[in-house]
């Protein structure tokens, strides 16, 4: 079974047949995956459906879409989740729900088949600036974290949020992130800074052997990735001065 679905994940090709003229970018829908998957699914006597179920957390209403992969034996599933606005112009409740169910239902199949929406512009549609309540409803869709909120898993795997915030997130999922925890995260050239101070922090501890504990201690750190920009050019200063 797993063979299967590596298989018609290396073979699927699900073109960008929709086009928004406004935003004048293309992207694809839930129908272009499955008429792209359907030969597949033939080829390999495979079996696929999608189940929508409505979930409350807090109190907001999510699209909870699974996929479901089947050769009549066994099953493989990828589960997504979208929210439902409270309103949105021009579209009645059905309408609403109806987007939602699409919505999710779309991230299910990417995550089944691997299909990268990263860069569709679709996938951040809506207020780049998000507002506290925001924050809170927002749902991780993929991982062992799947259909918890960030919130909750700040509380509870804060590691976890970490790595994908630097290595996955989007600026509004990093912006989120910042409401949350109060933390004012770098701006890519910050980090590209931080990255050469680091490089320069570390050469210099091995030139003058100094004790790096000592200079954690002062700056009430565990490590040099925790020390600001500011704190690096101090301690590099120091450092520079012991070569002299």
């Amino acid at each position: 079974m797993i063979e299967k679905l590596i298989k018609i994940q290396q073979n699927l090709k699900a073109p960008k047949n929709q086009h928004n003229s406004f935003g004048n970018y293309n992207y694809r829908s839930c129908e272009d995956i499955f008429e792209a998957v359907k030969p597949l699914l033939e080829e390999e006597n495979l079996t696929l459906r999608l189940n929508d179920e409505l979930v409350q957390v807090g109190d907001r209403y999510y699209i909870k879409a699974t996929a479901i992969l089947t050769d009549g034996t066994e099953t493989i599933e990828n589960t997504s989740y979208a929210r439902e606005e409270e309103t949105k112009k021009g579209m009645d409740g059905s309408q609403i729900t109806g987007a939602s169910s699409s919505y999710a239902r779309k991230y299910a199949l990417n995550g089944l088949f691997l299909i990268d929406d990263v860069k569709d512009s679709d996938t951040t549609n809506g207020a780049l600036e998000p507002t506290k309540e925001d924050a809170k409803n927002w749902m991780f869709t993929f991982g062992k974290h799947n259909g918890e909120t960030m919130d909750q898993v700040i509380n509870e795997d804060l590691q976890y949020v970490e790595w994908f915030i630097s290595q996955k997130a989007s600026d509004y999922d990093k912006k989120c992130y910042e409401l949350l925890t109060g933390v004012q995260l770098p701006t890519e050239e910050e980090a590209r800074e931080k990255i050469k101070l680091l490089d320069e922090f570390n050469k210099l501890v091995i030139e003058t052997d100094t004790d790096t504990d000592e200079i954690y201690e002062y700056y009430k750190v565990k490590g040099n990735a925790d020390m600001t920009i500011k704190q690096l050019q101090e301690a590099i200063s120091v450092m520079k001065k012991k070569v002299k």
